[in-house]
């Protein structure tokens, strides 16, 4: 996965986030996970072998071609009934989809970081995670740049940061990574 990521320069967490990703969700022994916007199934494979055989992880992409993609990698890995795949926009499907969360990790596109704040927290149970990707966004949440993403990207970090019902720390891994624990 992470060679076909970089022969098409596909954007993934990559090992180091993987790994945290992991253990982040063996640690509070995570059974049930969503994803918003999961490529072609990296993290997915990650959470999967967290919650093991009896977990389940929703992966959601607007993309068919990163769908068929993972549909190749979860055949392979052994994970084809612990990873449900969902064509669509990871917001209505968390919208649709019934049952507490134990962890839901963002990566939509990052002009819509702002407006899946709630809804995370609407679906995540009490000690739960909202776990985001990207949020030093290459360096330009502290630039001039002031494209949707990136203002995005700040408006989601101000609403996250002030959220009452989070408690949020930002580790500067990689590109940056949110975990916000559901008080």
């Amino acid at each position: 996965m992470e060679e076909l990521a970089r022969e098409k320069e596909i954007p993934i967490v990559g090992r180091q986030v993987g790994s945290l990703l992991y253990q982040l969700a063996i640690t509070i022994k995570a059974k049930r996970i969503f994803e918003l916007g999961s490529a072609f199934g990296y993290s997915a494979y990650w959470f999967a072998k967290a919650v093991g055989k009896d977990g389940q992880v929703v992966f959601t992409d607007l993309s068919r071609d990163n769908i068929e993609l993972a549909k190749e990698f979860i055949e392979r890995s052994g994970f084809q009934d612990t990873i449900q795949v969902h064509l669509g926009d990871g917001a209505m499907i968390l919208d649709e989809i019934s049952g507490e969360f134990d962890i839901i990790f963002n990566d939509i596109e990052k002009e819509d970081y702002p407006q899946i704040i709630d809804k995370a927290y609407d679906k995540l149970r009490p000690g739960g995670l909202f776990i985001t990707d990207n949020m030093l966004w290459h360096g330009r949440v502290l630039s001039d740049d002031n494209s949707p993403p990136t203002e995005g990207i700040r408006e989601f970090t101000k609403l996250l940061m002030s959220h009452k019902g989070f408690y949020t720390t930002i580790i500067p891994i990689r590109d940056g990574l949110s975990i916000s624990v559901k008080l």
